[in-house]
């Protein structure tokens, strides 16, 4: 996981959302508590961890490191959930199996938070497991609500785990001591939820998930192609077999279907009614995922094993019986037991299976290279801020006025400033540090309209639906910048990257070409993130009042 996730790590390119985690990073510590209050509550811990990572150097790479580290991580604790819940050679399986999803591999390489609330919540799932077979219920409350301070919607794993005990047929004590953990990371986790309702505004571009949706992210989770996809299905459906075992055991389908079932399923019911759906907010459930399908293969290995040994039964789940310092039943697997559970005096045969399965995903992770190298492309994601910010330096010269249309357009400058170093922002009244914003503070239609007055031309960088008015913004603001250019400027060249469109507005009446200073502050600057500058599609997000 960690060699895919540095692979082809420096893409040369920033999109939307990792842009607004690298320039809200850069700010003091002060500056980002005040942008809080007003907006992206929900990122607040992992925009202060940002800022400390930042420190040591501000770029891409960096920026992208922890993302890396953690998914390297969370396939680490995949791995040990596999061989808790069943044996050694399930968790080895399960631990590459995630490595190699390319979901996993996407996220390990984004700067934002999620692959961090992956680690977190599958961390929780292992510590769950412990707790219930005699672990620390508090330990576990700790690294979950920790996890859910990271994102708020990782508080669906406590249903996920509600359901594991309730197919393990808990005892009053679980229970407990499950409900003392959830009560704590429920009140930990009241504020972010009182204050992030006041910025829903911010999600308002979702809209509801479908069964497609749903199926979408089954296929997101057992692999893109149809060959992998209905194989891992099938090992999936196999290893639910003993979904519900002894009384008070959990067992590995009653812990992992859940967790890749549950918070998903939660979160598309609940945005029938409003609409909070983005896969990435449950990317932590994919942890379930290869836990079942491993379960499943070593099944069918034990079922080959015994057809090999002439009948022999060789059961695929045996355990031995001991209790832990708080009396609790512990289920203790051996990697290859016999049904007293001692164990196989002949290992080569287990560990040929081993290597066999090791083999087969070598063999998936082949087929399935061409997917993982697209992935590292500027194109996989939304936009492509760099590719805007290069055309911009080739055409934008000292004192030439620009305009970004709608405010979120601005991200590109604040991404990567060095385009953009001696235009000046025609609308921009205030930086986004300085006001407590994302993008800045802008003048009022008015002021607006009156520094347009004094211009000949200006460059507006803006949507390119929103220009051709296949939408109409919702913002007075917007709409006033859009009445300005279509009463007193006519559209001359015009520059086109994905989805923005770089254009340049001259006015009919005065002869264009001169270069006016225009009255107002200059473009936003921070240090540069590095050599290059970032393409940009947009999607729908695009239009919100800031990146989900």
């Amino acid at each position: 996981m960690l060699a895919l996730g540095l692979w082809g790590l420096d893409r040369g390119a920033m999109w939307r959302d990792e842009a607004v985690t690298f320039q809200v990073a850069g700010r003091t510590a002060p500056q980002i508590w005040r942008l809080l209050h007003g907006v992206d509550a929900v990122h607040g811990l992992y925009y202060l961890l940002m800022h400390a990572v930042l420190a040591v150097h501000p770029g891409e790479v960096v920026l992208r490191l922890p993302s890396v580290c953690a998914a390297a991580a969370t396939a680490g604790l995949v791995a040990a959930l596999g061989t808790r819940l069943v044996r050694p050679r399930v968790g080895l399986w399960a631990g590459l199996l995630y490595a190699i999803t390319p979901m996993a591999g996407h996220y390990a390489q984004e700067g934002r938070s999620y692959a961090l609330v992956a680690v977190g919540a599958t961390g929780a799932t292992l510590l769950f497991v412990r707790a219930v077979q005699g672990g620390s219920w508090w330990v576990y409350g700790a690294v979950l609500g920790l996890t859910c301070w990271l994102h708020e919607f990782a508080v669906l794993l406590l249903l996920a785990h509600a359901v594991s005990l309730a197919l393990a047929r808990a005892g009053v004590r679980a229970w407990r001591g499950w409900g003392c953990a959830a009560g704590a990371v429920s009140l930990a986790l009241l504020p972010m939820v009182l204050v992030s309702r006041e910025q829903s505004a911010q999600v308002a571009w979702l809209r509801e998930p479908t069964v497609e949706t749903a199926q979408g992210l089954l296929r997101t989770f057992l692999g893109p192609t149809d060959g992998v996809y209905w194989a891992c299905l099938g090992l999936a459906v196999l290893g639910l077999v003993g979904v519900v075992g002894r009384r008070g055991e959990v067992t590995c389908a009653g812990v992992c279907l859940p967790l890749a079932v549950v918070p998903p399923v939660a979160l598309i019911l609940a945005s029938q009614v409003s609409p909070l759906y983005v896969d990435r907010y449950v990317l932590y459930a994919l942890s379930g995922a290869p836990v079942l399908v491993a379960a499943g293969a070593d099944r069918v290995a034990g079922v080959v094993g015994r057809l090999s040994a002439g009948g022999r039964r060789v059961p695929a789940l045996p355990h031995s019986r001991l209790r832990s310092s708080g009396g609790t039943p512990i289920a203790l697997r051996n990697d290859c037991p016999h049904d007293d559970g001692t164990p196989e005096r002949h290992p080569a045969p287990q560990l040929l299976v081993s290597l066999t399965g090791v083999l087969a995903l070598a063999l998936v992770l082949v087929q399935q290279l061409p997917l993982l190298r697209d992935d590292r492309s500027p194109a996989r994601r939304p936009d492509d801020l760099a590719a805007v910010s290069r055309v911009a330096a080739r055409e934008l010269r000292a004192g030439d006025p620009v305009l970004f249309v709608p405010v979120q357009a601005r991200n590109v400058a604040l991404a990567y400033p060095g385009a953009f170093r001696g235009a000046r922002d025609v609308a921009l009244a205030e930086g986004g540090a300085e006001s407590g914003t994302l993008y800045g503070r802008e003048v009022g239609p008015g002021v607006l309209s009156r520094r347009m007055a004094r211009l000949d031309r200006v460059w507006v960088l803006a949507d390119r639906d929103l220009l051709a008015g296949r939408w109409t913004p919702g913002s007075s603001a917007e709409r006033a910048k859009l009445a300005v250019l279509e009463r007193e400027f006519v559209p001359g060249q015009e520059l086109v990257q994905g989805d923005v469109s770089i254009r340049l507005y001259v006015r009919p009446s005065r002869v264009s070409g001169a270069r006016e200073p225009l009255p107002g502050p200059p473009c936003p600057a921070r240090p540069s993130a590095g050599p290059g500058v970032r393409a940009a599609r947009r999607s729908r997000s695009a239009r919100s009042p800031s990146p989900p």
